[in-house]
């Protein structure tokens, strides 16, 4: 199968900060991820003051806060999204971020991006959604809180605008912090794939890294999860994320899996042939048989090793006339 590309999601967790941002990327590249993936907006073009918060933002962040003004402290600016950018290359991870505006996109632009990535709150977002479709770069989008239609719609809109088809992924992703296991529905990815033939691809919110790990099982080529660096600091997604360590040991359970799908042709590996001649069995004597005597089901047997006559050669054995003494448990020849 073509290698998972796993993407780690850092968010917002960075609270704002560059150097937290920064510990973040090293987390990611020692983890093993591909791409450290952030969000660019601008609080202004993104929500208007009274906004409300989402349930999940309001158990995780100040109650007296609008959605806004939670926001604006989450923001990172051009220029630290250029610092992000450069740091990432020197530490041999791709950076990505998520634009939630049209001046964000830009600034990503800027950034030459090679992948843009859509957040689920913007599969709607005609706007957004032509603007980067006239880009024709890679896409990856994410459909959380969304059904087929409203995926076929934004298909139409990115590929009307310019964007190949082929060149656009579906991520299977529920819009809830934490998921829970019941509300993931992991063969909607797999009716995303046959329905819309594209990439069945995952985007996780569910605590721990077994979901992810049963999408890759399930043939997921794209994985990402939001991650921290201390799920005890403040901010909206924090405790829906992995820790460095946890991040580290997805990426590796991940990496296994990879190798555990193999190509899908059965036959015996190279371990499996060495142990073929030791625990598959032949045809043997169960006590002495004299020359030109006849062989019966009474003074034959299959027995271990399985280096002499197969056990399907049994009914062409059976009947047939001794050519030479054996003796009990000699390997049968014909």
């Amino acid at each position: 199968m073509n290698k998972v590309f796993i993407i780690a999601e850092a968010g917002v967790n960075h609270n704002g900060s560059v150097k937290i941002a920064k510990k973040m990327i090293d987390a990611a590249a020692r983890s093993g991820a591909d791409a450290v993936k952030f969000q660019s907006f601008c609080a202004e073009k993104l929500a208007i003051a009274n906004a409300p918060k989402a349930k999940y933002q309001c158990k995780t962040t100040s109650t007296n806060q609008t959605q806004k003004e939670m926001l604006k402290k989450l923001e990172l600016t051009d220029i630290e999204q250029g610092q992000l950018a450069a740091y990432c290359r020197r530490k041999g991870i791709m950076f990505m971020s998520s634009p939630f505006d049209i001046l964000s996109l830009r600034t990503l632009q800027r950034l030459e991006m090679g992948i843009i990535k859509i957040p689920s709150g913007e599969i709607n977002n005609l706007p957004l959604l032509r603007d980067i479709g006239k880009l024709r770069k890679q896409v990856f989008l994410s459909t959380g809180m969304s059904d087929l239609t409203e995926i076929s719609a934004a298909l139409k809109v990115l590929t009307e605008a310019g964007t190949n088809r082929k060149n656009i992924t579906v991520l299977h992703c529920h819009t809830e912090y934490p998921t829970l296991a019941q509300d993931v529905n992991l063969r909607a990815m797999l009716t995303i794939g046959q329905k819309l033939a594209v990439k069945i691809v995952y985007s996780d919110h569910t605590l721990g890294y077994e979901i992810p790990i049963a999408a890759v099982a399930l043939g997921a080529t794209v994985v990402e999860k939001h991650f921290t660096l201390d799920r005890n600091m403040p901010g909206p997604d924090q405790r829906a994320s992995l820790e460095p360590s946890e991040l580290k040991a997805m990426v590796l359970a991940i990496k296994n899996i990879e190798k555990a799908l193999g190509d899908g042709i059965k036959k015996p590996s190279r371990a499996e042939i060495r142990n073929m001649r030791v625990v598959r069995k032949s045809i043997v004597a169960v006590r002495n048989i004299n020359q030109g005597e006849q062989f019966t089901e009474e003074n034959l047997a299959t027995k271990r090793p399985g280096t002499g006559l197969s056990p399907m050669l049994w009914d062409k054995v059976v009947g047939k006339l001794a050519r030479k003494k054996f003796s009990k448990d000699e390997l049968i020849s014909i």
